[in-house]
């Protein structure tokens, strides 16, 4: 016997003649959709190495919000929005519906994916949800961008059991298990351009023979850079670089002028000593995934201005040393992305969607801290992340701490236990400077400060550099992720180690995507918004008032509170249309 959901999932019945979708046709929410609502559309052709695909369940993003925000000077758009209007909606579950002549080898109607949405044709970039139409629509196509672009194939098969709000979820997800994955360099960039910089200061540390100045590895004709700025570099140390550098016939040349360097972007900045001004000058020649690297023993005279949004975005990074040896200021502290296991991890604006993944995932994963601090400014959801997890926690034995920096007291007693031996891992899931700025004193021995939320390039954070050689104290960050992460956390996900359904906070009908974008922009929810393109129409719903709405889709939440696949089944049942 069928029923909807068979039938659904099956998706053997023709595509209707129309396509439901929320146009963004500029800047601002009042430019999605038309007259306030969705429109109606052709159903979309599809050629002989093209698919039909149905989407089935879409999150809602902030990256969402800043599309609706810069509009067409958003990085990822370049087309004329007001004439070819952006359909937004990148983690997204979708199922075959058509497949093309030349495919029918490959795809069957009835298969399911999901999507790495950074799409990349020849280097150009066709994000889904971007450039390509996105899941805010019931109906789209998938193209050879997608089934053959410059990382093979973006589409990821996903099983038959998962959910569809689970699989769509794997997305936001991948992002968060991405970053504690990254990978650093140990040394100088071989191949690459290294500027070494000395000062007056280092000019009087290299006299009198009793230091110099070295570079014990990566530096030779097995490995080196492909060419070698120097500025003021003392005299004993220049002379062995550029023999050293003539040995493998590398190209070196003398900067005089620091403001005027003959090559923009610089993989390796080298500064003999700890100047704040000079490092504020030569921090914008780094390249993206560049290292500037410290080599001092006394702290700087005042904090540095950094620029966060290019440690977000470019993975730059700050290492140091208080020795001579520059190759021991990149591999005596690896940069660590990973939380320190049974360390002390802090989670700054822990409550939103974002931040309760993160803390989902420290308590959840093997060799996890043993203590974790959560902070928001919102006790609505602080709260509900103390009620979701704070159990788990103490069952596994885990110190699980919750605070509110607005309420001043409570928050300095919570803190001040922290204050002497600092944290391991400090994850920045707000993107305010001043938020960063303030955390950063924090960090303990060899801590590293994970700057996950992201803030525009050429926003400026004042950080004491002094922690990065005298502590060992490591800054990075990033939040997108590969192919690679996102088939890993589907794996995740399909084996049961982490469950992207906790993160659904409220669902609706496509019709309920505007409210849902609004949501997302006033921060009302402390999970996921998850849009359903095929069901009844349905306003924007919080799952807590499933128990008057849809009782029996209630019934079958964990704890009356998490989504899960029994509750979705029973969801579609009742509202496919």
């Amino acid at each position: 016997m069928s029923d909807k959901l068979t039938d659904y999932r099956r998706a053997e019945a023709p595509p209707p003649n129309f396509n439901r979708l929320w146009p963004l046709y500029g800047a601002g929410l009042d430019k999605l959709g038309r007259d306030g609502g969705m429109i109606g559309v052709p159903m979309p052709d599809y050629g002989p190495d093209q698919l039909l695909v149905r989407h089935d369940a879409c999150g809602l993003c902030f990256s969402d919000i800043k599309v609706i925000r810069l509009g067409p000077e958003h990085p990822r758009i370049y087309r004329d929005m007001q004439a070819d209007p952006v359909v937004l909606g990148h983690e997204v579950a979708m199922t075959i519906v058509g497949v093309g002549q030349n495919l029918r080898a490959q795809y069957q109607v009835g298969d399911r994916f999901i999507i790495q949405a950074d799409i990349f044709v020849d280097g150009v970039g066709y994000a889904y949800g971007y450039e390509i139409q996105g899941g805010l629509s019931q109906y789209g196509v998938i193209d050879q961008r997608i089934l053959n672009g410059d990382h093979g194939n973006y589409l990821i098969p996903v099983q038959a059991s998962t959910g569809y709000a689970e699989s769509a979820l794997t997305e936001p997800w991948a992002c968060v298990i991405a970053a504690y994955q990254l990978a650093y360099r140990t040394g100088l960039k071989p191949g690459g351009v290294t500027w070494i910089i000395g000062t007056k200061a280092s000019q009087a540390f290299s006299h009198g023979g009793e230091k110099s100045y070295t570079i014990s590895a990566g530096f030779d004709e097995g490995s080196h850079p492909g060419r070698l700025l120097l500025t003021d570099v003392p005299a004993e140390f220049a002379s062995w670089l550029k023999a050293q550098a003539k040995g493998w016939g590398g190209e070196v040349v003398e900067v005089q002028d620091i403001s005027a360097p003959p090559v923009e972007q610089i993989d390796d900045i080298v500064l003999l000593d700890a100047d704040p001004d000079l490092i504020e000058a030569v921090s914008p020649r780094l390249a993206d995934f560049g290292v500037l690297a410290i080599m001092a023993d006394k702290p700087l005279a005042r904090k540095v201005e950094v620029d966060i949004g290019r440690v977000h975005y470019n993975r730059w990074v700050y290492v140091g040393g208080s020795g001579p040896d520059i190759a021991r200021a990149y591999s005596d502290v690896p940069v660590r992305s990973s939380l320190k296991p049974g360390g002390r991890a802090w989670f700054v604006g822990a409550g939103g969607p974002m931040g309760r993944m993160h803390v989902q995932r420290a308590i959840q994963v093997a060799d996890g801290p043993a203590t974790i601090v959560c902070t928001d400014v919102s006790d609505l959801r602080l709260n509900d992340l103390c009620t979701s997890f704070a159990s788990e926690a103490e069952a596994k034995s885990l110190e699980f701490i919750c605070l509110n920096p607005m309420n001043k007291e409570a928050y300095a007693s919570g803190m001040a236990p922290f204050k002497q031996d600092g944290f391991d891992d400090i994850v920045v899931l707000a993107p305010v400077p001043p938020v960063i700025s303030d955390a950063a004193p924090y960090l303990g021995p060899r801590g590293v400060m994970n700057i996950f939320a992201g803030v525009a390039r050429g926003t400026m954070a004042s950080l004491d550099l002094s922690d990065v050689y005298l502590k060992d104290a490591r800054f990075i960050g990033h939040s997108a992720s590969s192919i690679d992460d996102l088939r890993l956390m589907l794996h995740q996900a399909e084996s049961g180690e982490l469950s992207p359904n906790r993160s659904v906070a409220a669902i609706g009908s496509l019709s309920a995507a505007r409210d849902g974008m609004q949501s997302v922009l006033d921060t009302v929810f402390p999970g996921k918004v998850v849009i359903f393109p095929h069901i009844k129409d349905m306003p924007l719903t919080p799952l807590p008032e499933l128990k008057d709405k849809l009782p029996s889709v209630y019934a079958k939440l964990k704890d009356g509170r998490e989504w899960t696949v029994e509750a979705e089944e029973e969801f579609l049942r009742l509202m496919l249309e």
